[in-house]
Protein backbone atom coordinates (compact mmCIF):
# COMPACT_ATOMS: atom_id res chain seq x y z
CA UNK A 1 0.00 0.00 0.00
CA UNK A 2 3.20 2.45 0.05
CA UNK A 3 3.63 1.69 -3.03
CA UNK A 4 4.94 5.02 -4.79
CA UNK A 5 2.56 6.59 -6.99
CA UNK A 6 5.30 7.12 -9.99
CA UNK A 7 5.47 3.37 -10.09
CA UNK A 8 1.89 2.46 -10.83
CA UNK A 9 0.93 0.87 -14.19
CA UNK A 10 -2.99 2.41 -14.75
CA UNK A 11 -4.42 -0.91 -13.37
CA UNK A 12 -2.51 -0.53 -10.11
CA UNK A 13 -3.48 3.53 -10.09
CA UNK A 14 -7.21 2.82 -10.27
CA UNK A 15 -7.00 -0.08 -7.68
CA UNK A 16 -4.90 1.63 -4.97
CA UNK A 17 -7.39 4.87 -5.65
CA UNK A 18 -10.46 1.94 -4.48
CA UNK A 19 -8.57 1.35 -1.48
CA UNK A 20 -7.94 4.99 -0.77
CA UNK A 21 -11.40 6.27 -1.58
CA UNK A 22 -12.63 3.74 0.79
CA UNK A 23 -14.65 2.08 -2.05
CA UNK A 24 -13.48 -1.48 -1.40
CA UNK A 25 -12.16 -2.62 2.03
CA UNK A 26 -10.44 -5.27 0.23
CA UNK A 27 -9.32 -6.42 -3.56
CA UNK A 28 -10.71 -9.67 -4.60
CA UNK A 29 -9.20 -10.83 -8.03
CA UNK A 30 -9.32 -13.84 -10.04
CA UNK A 31 -7.61 -15.93 -12.42
CA UNK A 32 -9.85 -17.69 -15.04
CA UNK A 33 -8.74 -19.79 -17.60
CA UNK A 34 -10.18 -22.19 -20.22
CA UNK A 35 -9.38 -25.81 -19.15
CA UNK A 36 -8.93 -26.70 -22.86
CA UNK A 37 -5.19 -26.39 -23.11
CA UNK A 38 -1.68 -25.03 -21.21
CA UNK A 39 -1.03 -22.10 -19.95
CA UNK A 40 1.27 -19.67 -22.11
CA UNK A 41 3.75 -16.71 -21.40
CA UNK A 42 0.62 -14.72 -22.32
CA UNK A 43 -1.36 -16.00 -19.74
CA UNK A 44 1.80 -16.00 -17.32
CA UNK A 45 0.78 -11.74 -17.35
CA UNK A 46 -2.11 -12.07 -16.42
CA UNK A 47 -1.30 -14.41 -13.52
CA UNK A 48 1.33 -12.23 -12.10
CA UNK A 49 -1.36 -9.18 -12.85
CA UNK A 50 -4.05 -10.85 -10.92
CA UNK A 51 -2.24 -13.05 -7.86
CA UNK A 52 0.15 -10.13 -7.71
CA UNK A 53 -2.51 -7.09 -6.77
CA UNK A 54 -3.83 -9.77 -4.28
CA UNK A 55 -0.09 -10.05 -2.80
CA UNK A 56 0.50 -6.48 -2.64
CA UNK A 57 -2.24 -5.28 -1.30
CA UNK A 58 -3.70 -8.05 1.43
CA UNK A 59 -6.49 -9.56 -0.60
CA UNK A 60 -7.50 -12.12 -2.34
CA UNK A 61 -7.13 -13.94 -5.92
CA UNK A 62 -9.24 -16.95 -6.90
CA UNK A 63 -8.68 -19.56 -9.73
CA UNK A 64 -11.66 -20.26 -11.55
CA UNK A 65 -11.96 -22.89 -14.46
CA UNK A 66 -14.12 -21.17 -16.91
CA UNK A 67 -15.70 -25.03 -18.30
CA UNK A 68 -18.46 -23.55 -20.42
CA UNK A 69 -17.87 -25.77 -23.44
CA UNK A 70 -17.42 -29.32 -22.49
CA UNK A 71 -16.25 -30.05 -26.72
CA UNK A 72 -12.61 -29.01 -25.57
CA UNK A 73 -12.18 -28.82 -22.08
CA UNK A 74 -10.49 -31.95 -19.35
CA UNK A 75 -9.32 -32.56 -16.36
CA UNK A 76 -5.75 -32.96 -17.93
CA UNK A 77 -5.47 -29.24 -18.68
CA UNK A 78 -7.33 -28.64 -15.27
CA UNK A 79 -4.25 -30.19 -13.32
CA UNK A 80 -1.57 -28.76 -15.87
CA UNK A 81 -3.15 -25.27 -15.16
CA UNK A 82 -3.06 -25.81 -11.23
CA UNK A 83 0.80 -27.39 -12.00
CA UNK A 84 1.60 -23.99 -13.95
CA UNK A 85 0.60 -21.48 -11.10
CA UNK A 86 2.19 -23.31 -8.39
CA UNK A 87 5.34 -23.38 -10.50
CA UNK A 88 5.23 -19.87 -10.95
CA UNK A 89 4.85 -19.17 -7.31
CA UNK A 90 1.30 -18.06 -6.77
CA UNK A 91 -1.50 -20.25 -4.40
CA UNK A 92 -4.50 -19.38 -4.90
CA UNK A 93 -7.47 -18.33 -2.24
CA UNK A 94 -9.91 -20.26 -3.07
CA UNK A 95 -10.48 -22.84 -6.25
CA UNK A 96 -14.00 -22.83 -8.61
CA UNK A 97 -15.38 -23.65 -11.62
CA UNK A 98 -18.07 -21.85 -13.74
CA UNK A 99 -19.87 -25.09 -13.45
CA UNK A 100 -20.53 -24.70 -10.24
CA UNK A 101 -22.87 -21.93 -11.32
CA UNK A 102 -24.73 -23.42 -13.61
CA UNK A 103 -27.69 -23.79 -11.46
CA UNK A 104 -27.44 -20.35 -10.18
CA UNK A 105 -26.77 -18.82 -13.89
CA UNK A 106 -29.89 -21.25 -15.49
CA UNK A 107 -32.04 -19.50 -12.68
CA UNK A 108 -30.80 -15.70 -13.49
CA UNK A 109 -31.34 -16.37 -17.32
CA UNK A 110 -35.52 -17.36 -16.41
CA UNK A 111 -35.38 -14.49 -14.25
CA UNK A 112 -34.50 -12.44 -17.34
CA UNK A 113 -36.80 -14.42 -19.16
CA UNK A 114 -39.71 -13.49 -16.94
CA UNK A 115 -38.83 -10.04 -16.94
CA UNK A 116 -39.13 -9.92 -21.02
CA UNK A 117 -35.16 -9.03 -21.42
CA UNK A 118 -34.42 -12.72 -22.84
CA UNK A 119 -36.24 -14.93 -25.40
CA UNK A 120 -36.03 -18.21 -27.42
CA UNK A 121 -35.09 -17.79 -30.86
CA UNK A 122 -35.49 -20.20 -33.18
CA UNK A 123 -33.35 -18.78 -36.68
CA UNK A 124 -30.84 -21.00 -38.09
CA UNK A 125 -27.33 -20.35 -37.85
CA UNK A 126 -26.88 -18.47 -41.22
CA UNK A 127 -30.40 -16.58 -40.47
CA UNK A 128 -29.10 -15.10 -37.11
CA UNK A 129 -25.89 -14.16 -38.73
CA UNK A 130 -27.94 -12.13 -41.83
CA UNK A 131 -29.82 -10.53 -38.78
CA UNK A 132 -27.17 -9.78 -36.91
CA UNK A 133 -26.30 -7.06 -39.43
CA UNK A 134 -22.59 -5.75 -39.93
CA UNK A 135 -20.87 -3.31 -38.66
CA UNK A 136 -21.60 -0.64 -40.64
CA UNK A 137 -25.53 -1.96 -41.16
CA UNK A 138 -27.57 -1.94 -38.24
CA UNK A 139 -28.94 -5.82 -37.83
CA UNK A 140 -33.24 -6.42 -37.81
CA UNK A 141 -35.24 -7.77 -35.14
CA UNK A 142 -35.66 -11.64 -34.88
CA UNK A 143 -39.34 -13.00 -35.67
CA UNK A 144 -38.91 -14.81 -32.18
CA UNK A 145 -38.28 -11.49 -30.24
CA UNK A 146 -41.60 -10.43 -29.76
CA UNK A 147 -42.71 -14.02 -28.63
CA UNK A 148 -44.79 -14.38 -25.16
CA UNK A 149 -43.00 -14.34 -21.88
CA UNK A 150 -44.70 -17.69 -21.18
CA UNK A 151 -43.95 -19.39 -24.21
CA UNK A 152 -40.10 -18.36 -23.61
CA UNK A 153 -39.64 -19.82 -20.58
CA UNK A 154 -41.54 -23.00 -21.70
CA UNK A 155 -38.85 -23.18 -25.11
CA UNK A 156 -36.38 -22.81 -22.55
CA UNK A 157 -37.26 -25.11 -20.09
CA UNK A 158 -37.59 -27.72 -22.96
CA UNK A 159 -34.23 -26.81 -24.48
CA UNK A 160 -32.86 -27.60 -21.05
CA UNK A 161 -34.62 -30.59 -21.12
CA UNK A 162 -33.07 -31.79 -23.95
CA UNK A 163 -36.56 -31.79 -26.12
CA UNK A 164 -33.87 -29.95 -29.24
CA UNK A 165 -31.28 -31.16 -31.18
CA UNK A 166 -28.45 -28.66 -31.11
CA UNK A 167 -28.76 -25.53 -33.31
CA UNK A 168 -31.84 -25.61 -33.82
CA UNK A 169 -32.64 -23.06 -30.25
CA UNK A 170 -30.75 -20.13 -28.55
CA UNK A 171 -31.57 -18.15 -25.45
CA UNK A 172 -30.86 -14.38 -26.63
CA UNK A 173 -31.16 -11.63 -24.41
CA UNK A 174 -33.14 -8.72 -25.70
CA UNK A 175 -31.18 -5.33 -25.73
CA UNK A 176 -30.43 -3.60 -28.94
CA UNK A 177 -30.28 -5.01 -32.43
CA UNK A 178 -29.50 -1.63 -33.66
CA UNK A 179 -26.63 -0.92 -31.19
CA UNK A 180 -23.27 -0.03 -32.75
CA UNK A 181 -21.46 -2.00 -30.62
CA UNK A 182 -22.36 -5.81 -32.38
CA UNK A 183 -22.19 -7.75 -28.78
CA UNK A 184 -25.06 -6.19 -27.62
CA UNK A 185 -27.24 -6.87 -30.69
CA UNK A 186 -29.73 -9.35 -28.96
CA UNK A 187 -26.61 -11.47 -27.54
CA UNK A 188 -26.90 -15.19 -27.38
CA UNK A 189 -27.03 -16.69 -23.69
CA UNK A 190 -27.25 -20.36 -24.19
CA UNK A 191 -26.75 -22.81 -26.79
CA UNK A 192 -27.77 -26.46 -26.58
CA UNK A 193 -24.66 -28.96 -26.69
CA UNK A 194 -25.61 -32.68 -26.22
CA UNK A 195 -21.71 -33.17 -24.81
CA UNK A 196 -20.68 -34.86 -21.79
CA UNK A 197 -18.98 -32.43 -19.04
CA UNK A 198 -16.08 -33.35 -17.09
CA UNK A 199 -17.21 -32.64 -14.14
CA UNK A 200 -21.20 -32.21 -14.59
CA UNK A 201 -21.11 -35.43 -16.74
CA UNK A 202 -24.69 -35.43 -18.73
CA UNK A 203 -27.29 -33.48 -16.58
CA UNK A 204 -27.26 -30.65 -18.98
CA UNK A 205 -27.85 -30.03 -22.58
CA UNK A 206 -27.84 -26.74 -22.73
CA UNK A 207 -24.66 -24.51 -21.68
CA UNK A 208 -23.60 -20.79 -20.81
CA UNK A 209 -21.77 -18.42 -23.13
CA UNK A 210 -18.75 -16.59 -21.82
CA UNK A 211 -20.30 -13.57 -21.96
CA UNK A 212 -23.15 -14.96 -20.05
CA UNK A 213 -21.26 -16.50 -17.44
CA UNK A 214 -18.31 -13.91 -16.95
CA UNK A 215 -19.94 -11.07 -15.16
CA UNK A 216 -22.31 -13.63 -12.84
CA UNK A 217 -19.37 -15.79 -12.00
CA UNK A 218 -17.86 -12.51 -11.04
CA UNK A 219 -20.36 -11.04 -9.25
CA UNK A 220 -21.37 -14.88 -7.09
CA UNK A 221 -17.55 -14.24 -6.07
CA UNK A 222 -17.75 -10.58 -5.15
CA UNK A 223 -14.67 -9.48 -7.19
CA UNK A 224 -14.06 -6.28 -6.95
CA UNK A 225 -11.97 -5.92 -10.26
CA UNK A 226 -12.16 -8.01 -13.24
CA UNK A 227 -8.74 -8.06 -15.13
CA UNK A 228 -9.68 -8.54 -18.81
CA UNK A 229 -7.45 -8.39 -22.35
CA UNK A 230 -7.74 -5.74 -24.43
CA UNK A 231 -10.58 -8.16 -26.53
CA UNK A 232 -12.64 -7.92 -23.92
CA UNK A 233 -13.17 -3.80 -24.20
CA UNK A 234 -16.40 -4.26 -26.42
CA UNK A 235 -17.61 -6.89 -23.98
CA UNK A 236 -17.80 -4.41 -20.96
CA UNK A 237 -21.02 -2.72 -21.91
CA UNK A 238 -22.75 -6.41 -22.29
CA UNK A 239 -20.98 -7.58 -18.76
CA UNK A 240 -22.37 -4.50 -17.08
CA UNK A 241 -25.70 -4.56 -18.79
CA UNK A 242 -26.48 -8.57 -17.73
CA UNK A 243 -25.25 -7.08 -13.85
CA UNK A 244 -27.28 -5.01 -13.98
CA UNK A 245 -30.69 -5.81 -15.28
CA UNK A 246 -30.34 -8.94 -12.64
CA UNK A 247 -29.84 -6.08 -9.98
CA UNK A 248 -26.76 -8.02 -8.54
CA UNK A 249 -23.60 -6.99 -7.28
CA UNK A 250 -21.56 -5.46 -9.89
CA UNK A 251 -17.38 -5.88 -10.65
CA UNK A 252 -15.76 -3.60 -12.22
CA UNK A 253 -13.87 -4.83 -15.32
CA UNK A 254 -10.70 -3.54 -16.50
CA UNK A 255 -8.87 -4.34 -19.36
CA UNK A 256 -4.91 -4.81 -20.31
CA UNK A 257 -3.15 -5.62 -23.80
CA UNK A 258 -2.06 -8.83 -24.62
CA UNK A 259 1.82 -9.19 -25.45
CA UNK A 260 2.95 -11.08 -28.62
CA UNK A 261 6.43 -12.74 -28.38
CA UNK A 262 8.59 -12.69 -31.06
CA UNK A 263 9.48 -15.91 -33.55
CA UNK A 264 6.22 -18.04 -31.74
CA UNK A 265 2.23 -18.23 -31.87
CA UNK A 266 0.21 -17.06 -29.25
CA UNK A 267 -2.75 -18.76 -30.06
CA UNK A 268 -3.96 -21.68 -28.10
CA UNK A 269 -5.17 -23.27 -31.44
CA UNK A 270 -1.97 -22.84 -33.75
CA UNK A 271 -0.20 -24.62 -30.34
CA UNK A 272 -2.91 -27.40 -30.16
CA UNK A 273 -2.26 -27.67 -33.79
CA UNK A 274 1.71 -28.03 -33.88
CA UNK A 275 1.18 -30.20 -31.14
CA UNK A 276 -1.42 -32.83 -32.78
CA UNK A 277 0.14 -32.77 -35.92
CA UNK A 278 3.47 -33.82 -34.75
CA UNK A 279 5.85 -30.21 -35.27
CA UNK A 280 7.06 -30.64 -31.46
CA UNK A 281 6.90 -33.18 -29.11
CA UNK A 282 4.16 -32.20 -26.88
CA UNK A 283 2.83 -29.45 -24.92
CA UNK A 284 6.07 -29.17 -23.17
CA UNK A 285 8.17 -29.04 -25.86
CA UNK A 286 10.89 -26.60 -24.66
CA UNK A 287 10.83 -24.73 -28.06
CA UNK A 288 6.54 -23.70 -27.25
CA UNK A 289 5.73 -20.67 -25.06
CA UNK A 290 3.91 -23.04 -22.88
CA UNK A 291 4.85 -23.01 -19.12
CA UNK A 292 5.57 -26.17 -19.01
CA UNK A 293 7.81 -25.71 -21.83
CA UNK A 294 9.76 -23.30 -20.27
CA UNK A 295 9.71 -26.06 -17.33
CA UNK A 296 10.85 -28.39 -19.12
CA UNK A 297 13.73 -26.01 -20.61
CA UNK A 298 15.62 -25.15 -17.45
CA UNK A 299 13.70 -21.32 -17.29
CA UNK A 300 13.47 -20.30 -13.76
CA UNK A 301 10.06 -18.75 -12.31
CA UNK A 302 11.61 -15.93 -11.03
CA UNK A 303 12.82 -14.74 -14.82
CA UNK A 304 9.10 -14.89 -15.85
CA UNK A 305 7.92 -13.22 -12.95
CA UNK A 306 10.55 -10.69 -14.14
CA UNK A 307 10.04 -10.24 -17.34
CA UNK A 308 6.19 -9.44 -16.88
CA UNK A 309 7.18 -6.94 -14.60
CA UNK A 310 9.49 -5.70 -17.15
CA UNK A 311 7.32 -5.65 -20.39
CA UNK A 312 4.66 -3.72 -17.55
CA UNK A 313 0.37 -2.97 -18.29
CA UNK A 314 0.14 -1.28 -21.79
CA UNK A 315 -2.82 -0.46 -23.33
CA UNK A 316 -1.88 -1.50 -27.07
CA UNK A 317 -0.91 -4.71 -28.19
CA UNK A 318 2.76 -4.74 -28.70
CA UNK A 319 5.09 -7.28 -30.01
CA UNK A 320 8.22 -8.11 -27.08
CA UNK A 321 11.51 -9.55 -28.67
CA UNK A 322 12.20 -13.10 -27.33
CA UNK A 323 15.65 -11.63 -26.29
CA UNK A 324 13.89 -9.62 -23.85
CA UNK A 325 12.82 -13.16 -22.12
CA UNK A 326 16.14 -14.80 -22.91
CA UNK A 327 17.97 -11.56 -20.83
CA UNK A 328 15.83 -11.78 -17.92
CA UNK A 329 16.21 -16.17 -18.09
CA UNK A 330 20.39 -15.11 -18.54
CA UNK A 331 19.99 -12.53 -15.63
CA UNK A 332 18.58 -14.83 -12.85
CA UNK A 333 20.40 -17.59 -13.58
CA UNK A 334 23.89 -16.01 -13.59
CA UNK A 335 22.90 -15.28 -10.25
CA UNK A 336 21.85 -18.48 -8.75
CA UNK A 337 22.83 -21.40 -11.53
CA UNK A 338 26.11 -23.94 -10.39
CA UNK A 339 28.69 -24.15 -12.99
CA UNK A 340 29.80 -27.10 -14.12
CA UNK A 341 31.98 -28.24 -17.52
CA UNK A 342 30.70 -29.45 -20.42
CA UNK A 343 32.40 -29.91 -23.82
CA UNK A 344 29.53 -29.95 -26.85
CA UNK A 345 31.31 -31.15 -29.61
CA UNK A 346 34.80 -33.07 -28.49
CA UNK A 347 38.34 -33.16 -29.53
CA UNK A 348 40.89 -35.10 -27.42
CA UNK A 349 44.35 -33.48 -26.35
CA UNK A 350 46.76 -35.33 -24.63
CA UNK A 351 49.51 -33.51 -22.29
CA UNK A 352 52.85 -35.94 -23.42
CA UNK A 353 54.75 -34.79 -20.71
CA UNK A 354 52.02 -35.41 -17.69
CA UNK A 355 52.41 -38.79 -16.08
CA UNK A 356 50.10 -41.45 -17.62
CA UNK A 357 48.41 -42.52 -14.30
CA UNK A 358 48.39 -39.35 -12.94
CA UNK A 359 44.89 -38.17 -11.66
CA UNK A 360 44.32 -34.82 -9.59
CA UNK A 361 41.94 -32.47 -8.45
CA UNK A 362 41.53 -29.11 -9.24
CA UNK A 363 39.31 -26.51 -7.16
CA UNK A 364 36.04 -25.27 -9.20
CA UNK A 365 33.51 -22.54 -8.06
CA UNK A 366 30.44 -23.53 -8.29
CA UNK A 367 29.23 -19.70 -9.14
CA UNK A 368 31.39 -16.92 -8.67
CA UNK A 369 28.40 -15.02 -7.76
CA UNK A 370 27.30 -16.58 -4.84
CA UNK A 371 29.34 -17.58 -2.63
CA UNK A 372 27.60 -19.53 -0.26
CA UNK A 373 27.02 -22.17 -3.33
CA UNK A 374 30.93 -23.72 -2.51
CA UNK A 375 33.33 -25.62 -4.51
CA UNK A 376 33.62 -29.09 -6.06
CA UNK A 377 36.75 -30.74 -6.89
CA UNK A 378 37.23 -31.70 -10.55
CA UNK A 379 39.38 -34.22 -12.31
CA UNK A 380 41.96 -33.76 -14.20
CA UNK A 381 43.72 -36.48 -16.12
CA UNK A 382 46.62 -36.65 -18.97
CA UNK A 383 44.20 -37.42 -21.60
CA UNK A 384 41.10 -34.60 -21.69
CA UNK A 385 38.52 -33.33 -24.29
CA UNK A 386 38.17 -29.38 -25.63
CA UNK A 387 35.56 -28.14 -28.00
CA UNK A 388 36.51 -28.49 -32.00
CA UNK A 389 36.10 -25.35 -32.01
CA UNK A 390 38.94 -23.85 -29.63
CA UNK A 391 41.34 -25.39 -31.77
CA UNK A 392 42.82 -24.65 -35.08
CA UNK A 393 45.92 -26.19 -37.28
CA UNK A 394 46.15 -23.07 -39.06
CA UNK A 395 44.79 -19.65 -37.27
CA UNK A 396 44.78 -16.10 -38.23
CA UNK A 397 46.33 -13.12 -36.27
CA UNK A 398 43.96 -12.77 -34.00
CA UNK A 399 42.93 -16.28 -32.96
CA UNK A 400 43.67 -16.73 -29.07
CA UNK A 401 42.63 -20.27 -28.56
CA UNK A 402 44.83 -23.48 -29.31
CA UNK A 403 46.91 -23.74 -32.19
CA UNK A 404 50.59 -25.20 -32.97
CA UNK A 405 52.78 -23.02 -30.97
CA UNK A 406 50.57 -21.43 -28.88
CA UNK A 407 50.12 -21.68 -25.05
CA UNK A 408 46.84 -21.24 -23.47
CA UNK A 409 45.29 -21.42 -20.06
CA UNK A 410 43.12 -24.85 -19.39
CA UNK A 411 39.94 -23.23 -17.10
CA UNK A 412 41.13 -24.09 -13.36
CA UNK A 413 44.21 -26.15 -14.21
CA UNK A 414 47.31 -25.41 -16.56
CA UNK A 415 48.91 -23.54 -19.27
CA UNK A 416 49.62 -26.28 -21.78
CA UNK A 417 51.15 -25.44 -25.54
CA UNK A 418 49.85 -27.63 -28.56
CA UNK A 419 53.49 -29.34 -30.22
CA UNK A 420 51.26 -31.37 -33.00
CA UNK A 421 48.58 -32.84 -33.78
CA UNK A 422 46.72 -36.04 -35.94
CA UNK A 423 44.36 -36.09 -38.70
CA UNK A 424 42.23 -38.37 -40.36
CA UNK A 425 42.29 -39.13 -44.36
CA UNK A 426 40.24 -36.40 -44.84
CA UNK A 427 42.02 -33.86 -42.96
CA UNK A 428 39.99 -33.41 -39.55
CA UNK A 429 41.89 -33.20 -36.33
CA UNK A 430 41.64 -36.15 -34.59
CA UNK A 431 43.86 -35.92 -31.82
CA UNK A 432 46.15 -32.43 -30.21
CA UNK A 433 49.53 -32.90 -28.52
CA UNK A 434 51.01 -30.42 -25.80
CA UNK A 435 53.01 -29.84 -22.92
CA UNK A 436 52.18 -28.54 -19.71
CA UNK A 437 53.80 -25.98 -17.69
CA UNK A 438 53.52 -27.52 -13.55
CA UNK A 439 54.47 -24.22 -12.42
CA UNK A 440 51.15 -23.15 -13.65
CA UNK A 441 48.82 -25.23 -11.37
CA UNK A 442 45.59 -23.06 -10.58
CA UNK A 443 45.98 -21.40 -14.06
CA UNK A 444 48.36 -18.72 -13.45
CA UNK A 445 51.95 -18.24 -13.91
CA UNK A 446 54.68 -17.91 -11.38
CA UNK A 447 56.87 -16.09 -13.57
CA UNK A 448 53.75 -13.52 -14.30
CA UNK A 449 53.59 -14.53 -18.16
CA UNK A 450 49.80 -14.01 -19.50
CA UNK A 451 47.81 -15.61 -21.89
CA UNK A 452 44.90 -14.19 -23.74
CA UNK A 453 43.35 -17.97 -24.47
CA UNK A 454 41.54 -19.56 -21.70
CA UNK A 455 39.40 -22.89 -22.70
CA UNK A 456 37.13 -25.55 -21.13
CA UNK A 457 37.73 -29.27 -20.47
CA UNK A 458 36.65 -32.27 -19.24
CA UNK A 459 38.94 -35.36 -18.19
CA UNK A 460 38.60 -38.07 -21.18
CA UNK A 461 39.16 -40.54 -17.97
CA UNK A 462 35.84 -39.13 -16.08
CA UNK A 463 34.05 -37.97 -18.83
CA UNK A 464 30.48 -38.86 -18.97
CA UNK A 465 28.64 -39.05 -22.08
CA UNK A 466 25.60 -36.88 -22.40
CA UNK A 467 22.68 -35.79 -24.89
CA UNK A 468 22.30 -32.00 -25.94
CA UNK A 469 19.43 -30.68 -27.56
CA UNK A 470 19.96 -26.94 -28.60
CA UNK A 471 16.95 -24.85 -29.40
CA UNK A 472 16.54 -21.95 -31.38
CA UNK A 473 13.25 -20.02 -32.38
CA UNK A 474 10.53 -22.32 -33.53
CA UNK A 475 9.71 -19.84 -36.59
CA UNK A 476 12.08 -18.19 -38.55
CA UNK A 477 10.03 -14.67 -38.61
CA UNK A 478 9.36 -12.69 -36.33
CA UNK A 479 5.60 -12.47 -36.46
CA UNK A 480 4.72 -15.99 -38.28
CA UNK A 481 0.52 -15.05 -37.46
CA UNK A 482 0.76 -12.17 -39.28
CA UNK A 483 2.40 -13.48 -42.60
CA UNK A 484 0.55 -13.81 -46.01
CA UNK A 485 1.59 -17.92 -45.95
CA UNK A 486 0.73 -20.49 -43.89
CA UNK A 487 2.12 -20.51 -40.37
CA UNK A 488 3.79 -24.17 -40.39
CA UNK A 489 5.58 -22.94 -43.47
CA UNK A 490 7.50 -21.08 -41.16
CA UNK A 491 8.61 -23.23 -39.33
CA UNK A 492 12.14 -22.86 -38.62
CA UNK A 493 13.75 -26.39 -39.81
CA UNK A 494 16.74 -25.81 -37.42
CA UNK A 495 14.58 -25.21 -34.10
CA UNK A 496 16.38 -28.25 -32.47
CA UNK A 497 20.67 -29.64 -32.98
CA UNK A 498 20.73 -33.04 -30.90
CA UNK A 499 24.64 -33.59 -30.13
CA UNK A 500 24.81 -37.44 -29.32
CA UNK A 501 28.05 -37.67 -27.72
CA UNK A 502 28.57 -34.53 -25.22
CA UNK A 503 31.15 -35.12 -22.45
CA UNK A 504 30.47 -33.29 -19.05
CA UNK A 505 32.35 -33.82 -15.74
CA UNK A 506 31.11 -36.24 -13.12
CA UNK A 507 29.41 -33.83 -10.63
CA UNK A 508 26.32 -33.17 -13.83
CA UNK A 509 25.25 -36.88 -12.48
CA UNK A 510 23.27 -34.95 -9.67
CA UNK A 511 21.89 -32.18 -11.25
CA UNK A 512 18.57 -32.19 -10.51
CA UNK A 513 15.40 -32.63 -13.74
CA UNK A 514 14.96 -28.88 -14.86
CA UNK A 515 17.40 -27.40 -12.87
CA UNK A 516 19.15 -24.90 -15.04
CA UNK A 517 22.95 -24.88 -14.70
CA UNK A 518 25.64 -22.83 -16.35
CA UNK A 519 28.53 -25.09 -19.18
CA UNK A 520 30.98 -22.84 -18.42
CA UNK A 521 31.63 -20.85 -21.81
CA UNK A 522 28.69 -22.47 -23.38
CA UNK A 523 25.27 -21.79 -21.88
CA UNK A 524 23.14 -22.65 -19.69
CA UNK A 525 21.31 -26.12 -19.79
CA UNK A 526 18.88 -28.41 -17.64
CA UNK A 527 18.47 -32.33 -17.53
CA UNK A 528 15.35 -33.42 -19.47
CA UNK A 529 12.13 -35.03 -18.13
CA UNK A 530 13.98 -38.22 -19.77
CA UNK A 531 17.19 -37.97 -18.23
CA UNK A 532 18.59 -40.27 -15.54
CA UNK A 533 22.05 -40.74 -14.56
CA UNK A 534 22.77 -43.61 -16.67
CA UNK A 535 21.73 -41.66 -20.15
CA UNK A 536 22.34 -38.22 -19.54
CA UNK A 537 19.93 -35.64 -21.49
CA UNK A 538 20.37 -31.77 -21.29
CA UNK A 539 18.40 -28.81 -22.81
CA UNK A 540 20.19 -26.01 -23.62
CA UNK A 541 17.94 -23.63 -21.53
CA UNK A 542 19.71 -19.97 -23.00
CA UNK A 543 22.90 -19.51 -24.86
CA UNK A 544 25.62 -16.86 -22.83
CA UNK A 545 26.11 -13.62 -24.30
CA UNK A 546 28.80 -14.19 -27.24
CA UNK A 547 31.08 -12.06 -27.87
CA UNK A 548 31.17 -12.91 -31.33
CA UNK A 549 27.53 -13.24 -31.45
CA UNK A 550 27.00 -9.34 -33.14
CA UNK A 551 29.93 -10.05 -35.62
CA UNK A 552 28.22 -13.18 -36.32
CA UNK A 553 24.68 -11.99 -37.49
CA UNK A 554 26.28 -8.90 -39.39
CA UNK A 555 28.31 -11.07 -41.56
CA UNK A 556 25.81 -14.20 -41.83
CA UNK A 557 29.36 -15.96 -40.99
CA UNK A 558 28.98 -17.09 -37.47
CA UNK A 559 31.31 -19.63 -37.70
CA UNK A 560 34.10 -18.55 -39.66
CA UNK A 561 34.18 -15.53 -37.39
CA UNK A 562 34.03 -17.31 -33.94
CA UNK A 563 36.67 -19.56 -35.52
CA UNK A 564 39.22 -17.07 -37.05
CA UNK A 565 39.31 -14.83 -34.21
CA UNK A 566 37.99 -11.25 -36.35
CA UNK A 567 38.21 -8.03 -35.08
CA UNK A 568 35.70 -7.79 -31.41
CA UNK A 569 33.58 -4.81 -31.70
CA UNK A 570 34.85 -2.03 -29.37
CA UNK A 571 34.17 -3.22 -25.49
CA UNK A 572 34.62 -6.85 -25.89
CA UNK A 573 37.31 -8.39 -24.45
CA UNK A 574 39.81 -10.25 -26.76
CA UNK A 575 39.79 -14.11 -26.60
CA UNK A 576 37.00 -14.32 -24.52
CA UNK A 577 33.87 -16.38 -25.89
CA UNK A 578 31.27 -15.52 -23.12
CA UNK A 579 30.38 -13.38 -20.17
CA UNK A 580 28.02 -14.30 -16.86
CA UNK A 581 31.45 -16.25 -15.00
Amino acid sequence: MDTPAESLDFIRTIVHNDLATGKHESIQTRFPPEPNGYLHIGHAKAICLSFGLAEETGGACNLRFDDTNPTREDTIFVEAIRADILWLGFNWDSEHFTSDYFEQLHAWAIQLVEAGKAYVCDLSPDEARTYRGTLTEPGKPSPCRDRAIAENVDLFQRMTAGEFEEGTHVLRAKIDVASPNLNLRDPVMYRILKEHHHRTGDRWSVYPMYDWAHGQSDSIERITHSLCSLEFENHRPLYDWYVRELGIYAPRQIEFARFNLSHTVMSKRKIQQLVEEGHVAGWDDPRLPTLSGFRRRGCPPAAIRQFCQEIGMAKRVNMIEIAKLEGCIRSELNTTARRYLGVLRPLKVVITNYPEDQVEYHTGNNNPNDESAGTRQIPFSREFYIEQEDFMAEAPRKYFRLTPGREVRLRYAYFVTCTHFDSDDDGNVTTVYCTYDPETKGGNAPDGRKVKGTIHWVSAAHAISAEVRLYDTLFTVENPEKQDEPFLNLLNPESLTVLSDCKVEPAATEISISQAVQFERQGFFAPDLESTPEALIFNRTVSLRDAWAKIAKKNRSAAVLALSGAEPEPGIPQGKGQTGG
